[in-house]
């Protein structure tokens, strides 16, 4: 502490000390505490106290302690809110620090300066919380309860301070019950209790006073016994018959009071404590709370309930807790939560589940977990539970409890019992109730529910065995595809027969659930304490048991006892003979797997056997189609096991086994699984190695946009299946849901029938004559007959002739609609289908960037860019667009590994490359040649590097080799520099496209593609440096011209350009022949009109600097005299000064000419008057001048007209004109004069009203620039320009 103490100050001349001068005069830091102390951070006020009180301690010096009470303690009613908690804060710290301070003392220099009887009405409030924070900051101090007469005061001050509510609101009763709390007994019944007495006594009156009287109850129940709470009261308990009435009253009051806060008042939780501590916990919740509180249906008081619910569960003994779960205000909140669901309505459901997770995590009973869950499963909305199926609180639940809640649910789902459940029926569902079976609907809405919540209990990531989830997994899988003939000890699913036989609705929705069970089991962490188990977890392996075993290989297992016991269990779809032999054969195979996955192969045979198995389960649901889908996995799988396999295959014989396998895994994504599409993905991953050409063509051909109409039938198909899915796993009251959007759907109806009509707007011609013929049968078209002609029967029989065309036309106007909805379908899910094949492709290129099929992959990905840039641009059409791009981009042009061993390609791949530059060359749009141009930079990549390492080898074994003749080395280098590549020809290619993009006046390439092309490979830097020296003069336009400089700047600065040069008159004739292009370039320059001059100029400029700058650091015979030259008449050119970085590289590069940049001369200030001239006279603000009224605008025009043509005389024309310079003319010949001042200031009022009289002895004026005021500015101006000019001109260095 003593390091950190501040030097002591200076000694000071004594002063008194109620005098604050001598303290200021001491120490400039001393005083900045309390500067910090009021600041709003609050990390600020923390430091700046704990400083203060370092320095006290270190100075002890009795005037700086008493400044600084006189500080705090005025702080306490500071204006502003911040700071009022730090000066408390600080003054807490000081008075427990220094303890010789007497707290009586401060509390009275407290009362003093905050005296709320002579304060100004208008700092009351200040002065009241000046009061308040005093008092808080004695508590705060620790001593409180040491000084009796400081603790009584401090009460009676909180205790009058309660009446101005309308300031402090309930904060001196909170700070008066947390007093209670921290003092002891003996004090409180010595000091305090004389002191609250009267409060105590009237606790029915406020929730704070109750509130008070509770604290005291549960802090000295030997102060406060039975007989004092009868003398005060009349009873001697609180929860009573008698005192419901107050009771509720009370209640009230605090729930109105928290409305805003939405928590639940500490009265009502002292409440809760004291009625279970009397025993008459039962008395206040059924008098106080449900017949009191609830009864009366307002917000703040039904939510005080709820929260009361919530709150009372720790507080509860196991039949208490029955009481609760079972009473009215749980039938109440179960309503809310149905109704809540609709928009804009208060939810509290977050709230209660809050309430249910604390309490689940903080208990250690099971049965009380286990009653708590129960009780709010039970709480159902027509058979379906207003808890959502996947509620989280589970997480918390003990084993025990765990296991008795699933088997409670068990129970429940083969044998519904309604009797155990607090069910309700809100308001609409009544009005809208329909004739059903209710009972009926009751047990399909709660089995849908208990078979979701038996699957988020296994995601819920709770503590579990792994008995617990195979018992949940063997449960929905049985009920899901079985069902019991004749009991049997061996398959535990049988012994209990369900109630209410199962639908097929809740079998097909089982069955659903089931296969996202097979997802969670998928993506499962190992269970277990063992140390297999934490070992497996450590490795992150997840879908297995402890004993490595898949979680759906142990489920084909159980299905097969199943199938095993057919007098005992029933398949819901038996099996045929060929689906039973198919399955037999499915699991010999399963077996011959794992005897060979110890083999080398056995990540390609664990991939198999993933597959087989979930294609295999798949067989209970969809036995018709999978059927074919496993033999045809069966064969491929043995034919791939089988070395045979291995040899060369005729076309004429059968696919290979892996084109199969492409094709099932094909057929697994159409469908909307996702593990389907994870495992699909797994597999392919595995076979990569094994890909053949006519395999990887067919996931090409999925994404060829071509073949959009001619799709399988599989993709659209499971549009229904999809459908159902999504209805089965709908939450909770979708009648409430239904109900909620009846206006919406009379809305529907309206757009649709609006629709309608727009479309019988444009009836074909058809039916007009169809309309026509039936009229004219009818006799309606009559002409000059009236209606009174035909009878009854006729115009009936037209009616009815009318209304059977149009119900016709409007089923053909349907048909079409639905076809189009078909239609617009079809192509969402043959788009998303193809967003899952591209998994398949960016998995091949991740794990086989060095196969030549990759090279198979470049043309269908330009192709289906190039379609979906040019198509529709929905939100699903861009996803498609953008992740094909990605995996273009990234994961094949910019591959860090490529394929080493071209082979027989190479022949090939130069014709690709010719063909993706060419195609580049001829795009319109420049972000599709971008694509072509980048894939035939990863064909120049492959091409150049592809025998580097080939030639490496056998020229350089060791470093004797290494050190041979010039010529062999030479031939090396050349060799490793460009591989199998055709220089030549790759040459003539990129010239082409080079010369392409600077003749042609709009062309798709760009320069940042030919920059990319010299920084991946300088080696091309020397073919087309040719072409872009010629192009800085015969480029199509200037920016073509512009980026002929830059690209060649980038060449010239390669150093693999110069190395390459054979001597250095090549390299020194490359130098003069750009500056000589550059000076040609330059000399066509007549004008600055446009940006794109300019930028021309600029990028000239910029290669000028780096070629002069090259010239002198190497001494290179160049004449620049002819390029100096030029650069001096281009200075001369209009408009060349506008652009301060054109300027600035000018001068950058005449610097290096030897040229000097003149120094701009000051402008020598001019006297604003003339000598003997009249000062102009202020015209008045806020007064409109005479000239400007309208009666005399068109005379004083005429005066100043006049007036101004008398005073430029011939004399004044003579003086102006010997200043001025022939550049400036008659407008700096007005310049001079005695009465210039004045005829400026008139000019100023002539340009306001924007009038004529610029006429007079001297002629016409010339157009003045912008800004410019009167006569002497614009002489200013024309001499500013001369000078300007001036400095242009350069100056050679002597």
């Amino acid at each position: 502490m003593e390091t950190e103490t501040a030097p002591a100050p200076a000694p000071a001349p004594a002063l008194p000390s109620s005098s604050p001068r001598g303290v200021l005069q001491q120490n400039r830091q001393f005083l900045d505490f309390f500067w910090d102390i009021a600041k709003p951070q609050q990390e600020v006020r923390l430091a700046a106290t704990e400083s203060l009180i370092r320095y006290l301690r270190a100075s002890e010096q009795e005037d700086e302690l008493k400044y600084t009470l006189k500080r705090l303690i005025e702080g306490l009613g500071a204006t502003r809110e911040a700071a009022r908690p730090g000066f408390s804060l600080a003054l807490a710290q000081v008075l427990q620090f220094f303890e010789e301070i007497p707290l009586h003392a401060v509390l009275q220099q407290i009362q003093e300066k905050h005296n709320l009887e002579r304060v100004k009405k208008k700092l009351f409030r200040n002065a009241a919380f000046g009061n308040f924070f005093g008092v808080l900051s004695l508590f705060q101090s620790g001593r409180l309860a040491k000084d009796k007469k400081a603790l009584l005061e401090c009460v009676r001050l909180l205790q009058s301070l309660a009446q101005h509510h309308a300031h402090l609101r309930d904060l001196p009763r909170k700070t008066l019950v947390d007093i209670l709390s921290e003092i002891p007994e003996a004090v409180f019944e010595e000091v305090l209790f004389s002191a609250l007495k009267a409060d105590l006594t009237s606790a029915f009156s406020t929730p704070e006073q109750l509130h008070l009287l509770l604290v005291g109850i549960q802090k000295f129940p030997g102060v406060l016994k039975p007989n004092k709470l009868k003398i005060m009261l009349g009873s001697s308990a609180i929860v009573t018959t008698e005192n419901i009435p107050r009771l509720v009253k009370v209640l009230k009051t605090a729930a109105r009071s928290e409305k805003k806060d939405r928590n639940l008042p500490l009265v009502g939780l002292d409440l809760l404590r004291v009625s279970v501590k009397e025993g008459a916990f039962e008395v206040f919740w059924k008098e106080a709370v449900e017949n009191g509180l609830l009864k009366e249906k307002s917000g703040p008081n039904s939510y005080m309930c709820y929260r009361l619910l919530g709150g009372a569960l720790p507080l509860l003994s196991l039949d208490q807790l029955q009481i609760v779960l079972r009473g009215e205000v749980m039938r109440h909140y179960g309503d809310h939560v149905v109704s809540a669901q609709l928009p804009d309505r208060f939810k509290f459901a977050p709230e209660m589940e809050a309430y249910v997770n604390s309490f689940l995590e903080s208990c250690n009973d099971p049965e009380k977990q286990l009653a708590v869950m129960i009780g709010f499963s039970t709480l159902t909305n027509q058979g379906y539970p207003v808890v959502p199926s996947f509620w989280k609180v589970v997480k918390h639940l003990q084993p025990v409890a765990l296991l008795k809640y699933v088997d409670w649910l068990k129970r429940m789902f083969l044998r519904p019992d309604f009797d155990c459940c607090l069910d309700f029926t809100t308001s609409r569902q009544k009005q809208n109730q329909e004739k059903v079976n209710m009972t009926q609907h009751q047990v399909v809405r709660l089995r849908k529910w208990i078979i979701a919540r038996l699957v988020s209990i296994i995601d819920s990531q709770g503590k579990m065995e792994e008995d617990l989830v195979m018992d949940v997994v063997r449960f929905c899988f049985f009920h899901a595809f079985f069902k019991t003939q004749k009991p049997t000890a061996e398959i535990p699913e049988t012994k209990s027969l369900p109630s209410v036989p199962l639908g097929g609705q809740t079998r097909s929705m089982a069955a659903n659930l089931f296969f996202s069970l097979l997802q969670i089991l998928n993506s499962l962490h190992v269970l277990g304490d063992t140390v297999e188990a934490a070992a497996l977890r450590e490795k992150h392996i997840h879908g297995v048991t402890a004993d490595r075993n898949l979680w759906i290989y142990v489920i084909i297992q159980y299905a097969s006892v199943l199938l095993s016991h057919e007098k005992h269990v029933k398949a819901v779809i038996p099996f045929t003979t060929e689906q039973r032999a198919a399955w037999d054969r499915m699991l010999q195979s399963l077996e011959n797997l794992q005897k060979k996955e110890k083999e080398s192969r056995s990540m390609e045979i664990f991939a198999f056997q993933h597959l087989l198995l979930l294609v295999g389960i798949h067989l209970f649901k969809t036995p018709a189609e999978t059927q074919d889908l496993l033999n045809d996995l069966l064969n491929c799988i043995e034919r791939a096991l089988d070395n045979k396999s291995k040899k060369k295959k005729s076309d004429d014989e059968e696919p290979e086994w892996v084109e199969v396998i492409v094709e099932i895994l094909l057929s697994l994504l159409s469908q909307p699984s996702l593990l389907m599409r994870r495992v699909s993905k797994s597999v392919f991953g595995r076979i990569c190695p094994y890909m053949s050409k006519r395999a990887l063509h067919l996931v090409l051909n999925v994404l060829d946009p071509e073949q959009d109409q001619d799709e399988e039938s599989a993709v659209v198909v499971m549009e229904e299946t999809d459908k159902k899915k999504k209805t089965l796993l709908e939450d909770t009251n979708e009648e409430e849901s239904a109900d909620s959007s009846d206006d919406d759907s009379s809305e529907e109806d309206g757009e649709e029938d609006s629709e309608d009509e727009n479309n019988n707007e444009g009836v074909d011609e058809n039916f007009r004559n169809q309309l026509m013929n039936v009229l004219q049968a009818g006799n309606a078209l009559g002409g000059d007959k009236s209606d009174e002609d035909v009878d009854d029967e006729t115009m009936l029989a037209l009616d009815e002739n009318v209304s059977a065309l149009f119900a016709e036309q409007q089923k053909r106007i349907q048909a079409k609609k639905d076809e189009k909805e078909k239609m617009r379908k079809e192509k969402i899910l043959r788009r998303d289908f193809k967003i899952k094949v591209l998994d398949l492709i960016e998995v091949f290129l991740a794990k086989q960037p060095e196969n030549p099929l990759v090279f198979d992959i470049i043309d269908p990905l330009l192709l289906v860019i190039e379609r979906s840039m040019s198509s529709d641009s929905d939100k699903q059409e861009q996803d498609f667009l953008q992740k094909t791009a990605d995996i273009f981009t990234n994961r094949l042009c910019r591959a860090k590994q490529y394929c080493r061993s071209v082979g027989d390609l190479v022949e090939d791949l130069h014709a690709l490359l010719e063909s993706l530059v060419k195609r580049a060359s001829k795009h319109t749009d420049s972000v599709l040649a971008l694509y072509y141009f980048s894939a035939s930079l990863y064909l120049f990549k492959v091409l150049k590097g592809n025998v580097a390492r080939e030639t490496a080898t056998p020229l350089s074994p060791s470093k004797k080799k290494q050190k041979n003749s010039e010529g062999s080395s030479a031939q090396t280098e050349q060799l490793s520099g460009t591989g199998i590549l055709d220089l030549k020809r790759v040459t003539m290619v990129y010239q082409e496209a080079l010369s392409g993009f600077m003749t042609r006046r709009k062309s798709a390439l760009t320069g940042s593609m030919f920059l990319d092309l010299f920084n991946r490979f300088p080696i091309m830097c020397k073919p087309l440096i040719d072409t872009l020296i010629k192009s800085i003069t015969g480029g199509a336009r200037q920016h073509q011209q512009a980026r002929a400089c830059v690209l060649l700047q980038k060449a010239l600065q390669t150093q693999d350009l110069k190395l390459s040069m054979t001597t250095e008159e090549e390299w020194e004739e490359l130098i003069r022949e750009s500056t000589n292009q550059i000076t040609e370039s330059l000399k066509a320059v007549s004008e600055f009109k446009v940006k794109v001059d300019q930028e021309k100029v600029i990028k000239c400029l910029e290669l000028l600097n780096f070629l002069i700058k090259t010239v002198n650091q190497q001494k290179l015979n160049v004449e620049l005299a002819e390029l100096s030259q030029t650069l001096q008449a281009l200075s001369q050119q209009e408009g060349f000064g506008k652009s301060v970085r054109l300027d600035s590289l000018y001068w950058n590069v005449m610097k290096l000419l030897g040229f000097a940049r003149p120094k701009k001369e000051k402008a020598v200030a001019r006297p604003e008057h003339t000598p003997g001239a009249k000062p102009l006279k202020r015209k008045k603000k806020g007064f409109l001048p005479a000239t400007k009224k309208r009666k005399n605008r068109k005379k004083a025009l005429q005066e100043s007209g006049a007036e101004s043509g008398r005073e430029a005389g011939p004399e004044n024309g003579a003086e102006s004109g010997r200043e001025a310079g022939p550049e400036n003319g008659a407008e700096s010949g007005r310049e001079a004069g005695p009465e210039g001042g004045q005829a400026s200031a008139r000019k100023k009022n002539r340009k306001r009203k924007g009038g004529a009289g610029k006429a007079g002895a001297e002629g016409p004026l010339p157009k003045k620039a912008k800004g410019s005021h009167g006569q002497e500015p614009q002489g200013k101006q024309g001499k500013a320009k001369k000078k300007k000019k001036a400095n242009k001109t350069p100056v050679q260095k002597v």
